[in-house]
């Protein structure tokens, strides 16, 4: 592979930053991204610590990919794995410790930078081609299986589908509206319609072009 100190280098900087925006989603209490919406529904409705949980959830989705497509598989696979959930929990805590009170408007500043920050992040570990989280792996080997589908719409399909779930279990749980509110809100709704064009959008004009400079200094 052409460039592996550059395409690690993008695996770092795209879960780091996916891991700050996650962060960003949570403190402006407006919906997370809409796996984290499905995790939030899981998360109220079985008994056992969130860790825990997710690293059930991400090894069930792991496995769809070792049998579709191992190639998806990599080093920014572990990274994401073993970091993530850190990174979430660092930039939340700074987040709420530099901006204890935050105005709607604030909240919804704070949703947008998170929305293109995590498209940002997605666009850069997809480009570098060295493993994606498990949960970007579904839309991305069911785009290469199925050619006619666009990614953007296989990715919107996905979203739509955790949203749904993760609403779902959520009211099951008992949570009232309000609650349920702060994991599945309009964020939710945002990233489920425009992370797979947003995302796209950043590989042509963002990723794909940081990689082929370095190629180019080769």
């Amino acid at each position: 592979m052409k460039n592996t100190k550059r395409r690690i280098l993008m695996s770092a900087i795209g879960v780091l930053i996916c891991g700050l925006s996650v962060g960003l989603f949570k403190r402006a209490a407006l919906g997370v991204d809409p796996f984290q919406a499905l995790m939030a529904g899981l998360d109220a409705t079985i008994p056992i610590g969130f860790g825990t949980l997710y690293v059930i959830v991400s090894a069930l989705l792991l496995l769809f990919s070792l049998v579709f497509d191992r190639r998806k598989i990599g080093l920014a696979t572990l990274i994401n794995l073993f970091f993530f959930g850190y990174v979430t929990e660092f930039s939340l805590g700074r987040l709420m410790k530099w901006f204890p009170d935050l105005s709607l408007t604030g909240r919804f500043v704070m949703l947008i930078i998170g929305i293109v920050l995590m498209c940002l992040a997605s666009s850069f570990y997809f480009t570098a081609d060295m493993g994606v989280s498990v949960y970007d792996a579904i839309s991305l080997i069911i785009s290469e299986k199925q050619s006619r589908v666009p990614f953007r719409f296989c990715r919107i399909l996905s979203d739509l589908i955790c949203v749904a779930g993760g609403t779902c279990l959520c009211l099951l749980s008992g949570m009232t509206l309000a609650e349920v509110g702060g994991s599945v809100g309009v964020g939710t709704i945002i990233t489920a319609f425009f992370m797979g064009p947003l995302i796209e959008y950043f590989n042509i004009h963002v990723a794909r072009p940081f990689l082929e400079r370095g190629e180019r200094r080769l």
